[in-house]
């Protein structure tokens, strides 16, 4: 019996570089091929007309006659408006501090992303760094002007109910979790009410009852800055989805573990600490950051409370003279812009957390 020889079959198209990931991703089969050529014919006619309009024919000075007469972008409206819409009806003369309670806050932020930095002393810096935002944005220290909180709005008004919201968030959130898988009815039934009774209306409900409701519910003469009303609001909204996510991450995590803790003798908290929880936030990262990045958008909502973060302060430098106000898509590119930059930042450092976390698992 003779024996036939199998021809070499051709060796599998690479993956690597830029023409295999094309390859991979934008004409893997012939459905794929004619999405991907689809979508490049609409960008290739929209992209030169779209470029036509905010650089070729746009307008860079600050002058509304000119914006007028022009075909094209009037950017001129930024380069007018863009301390009003960055900081709002926060003081002019005062714009500086804003500034540099904003770069303080960031600088925070970004130092608490870097794992050499995971220290107990990190907690001491925030609290620093929270009490020189607050003087420096309320003054009546150092011989600065008090600065009532109605009148903060703009960029930094976002960064502080987003950064507080999420920082305040999850410990509450991690806590309804547990409690939602908890073994006492009392507890359970308690947690469970809580996530389904906020999930249950929307976020413009919470910040209205408790800007307009909440003071009503209060004895005559005692009342609670907006301020620490609305970003409560945002915190307890922002806590009940976010403890879903980690009770979904707590799910996950084999029954099989948790006897062994216990043949062990650890009691629940350690087993919690030392062995589910590291797990199951872990592999509910991208959920978590979906949370803080919705977060951090949904802040545009407090403006129905009359707190005039980024989307509100520009609006109101659009609304201040009539001028200027045919030009709001250029002021709401110029923001759009800026919630860009901090969502892809957010969702990066994400990645970046979820690789280091799952280094364990990869072969």
């Amino acid at each position: 019996m003779m024996e036939t020889m199998i021809p070499p079959r051709p060796a599998p198209p690479s993956t690597q570089g830029w023409i295999g990931w094309m390859r991979t991703n934008l004409f893997s089969d012939g459905l794929t091929a004619l999405g991907t050529l689809i979508v490049l014919g609409l960008l290739g006619a929209a992209i030169p007309a779209f470029f036509r309009w905010a650089v070729t024919n746009a307008v860079w000075v600050a002058d509304p006659h000119i914006c007028h007469a022009g075909t094209g972008a009037c950017w001129g409206v930024v380069r007018e408006k863009f301390r009003f819409i960055l900081f709002g009806r926060y003081p002019f003369d005062e714009h500086w501090r804003a500034f540099l309670a904003t770069l303080l806050l960031l600088g925070v932020v970004g130092v608490s992303c870097m794992r050499m930095f995971w220290k107990p002393w990190l907690a001491a810096i925030w609290a620093v760094v929270l009490t020189m935002y607050f003087a420096l944005m309320y003054g009546g220290f150092w011989g600065l002007r008090v600065v009532t909180t109605d009148l903060w709005s703009g960029l930094p008004l976002t960064i502080l109910l987003a950064t507080l919201s999420m920082l305040m968030a999850f410990p509450i959130a991690l806590v309804i979790a547990l409690g939602r898988r908890s073994g006492m009815p009392a507890i359970r039934s308690l947690c469970t009410v809580y996530v389904e009774l906020i999930r249950g209306v929307p976020l413009i409900s919470v910040l209205f009852m408790a800007s307009f409701m909440f003071p009503l519910l209060m004895p005559a003469g005692f009342n609670i800055d907006v301020l620490i009303r609305v970003l409560a609001g945002i915190t307890l909204f922002a806590a009940a989805y976010m403890a879903e996510v980690i009770r979904g991450g707590l799910q996950a995590i084999p029954k099989g573990q948790l006897e062994a803790a216990a043949t062990l003798g650890l009691s629940y908290w350690q087993t919690q600490r030392k062995i589910v929880l590291p797990q199951a936030l872990a592999m509910v990262i991208p959920g978590l950051m979906n949370n803080f990045i919705s977060t951090f958008k949904d802040t545009s909502l407090v403006a129905i409370v009359s707190l005039y973060e980024l989307t509100g302060a520009m609006g109101m430098a659009m609304n201040a003279e009539a001028d200027w106000r045919p030009f709001r898509l250029e002021g709401y590119l110029f923001i759009a812009v800026i919630y860009f930059i901090f969502c892809y930042a957010m969702s990066r450092y994400s990645r970046w957390i979820e690789a280091h976390a799952n280094q364990g698992k990869q072969r």
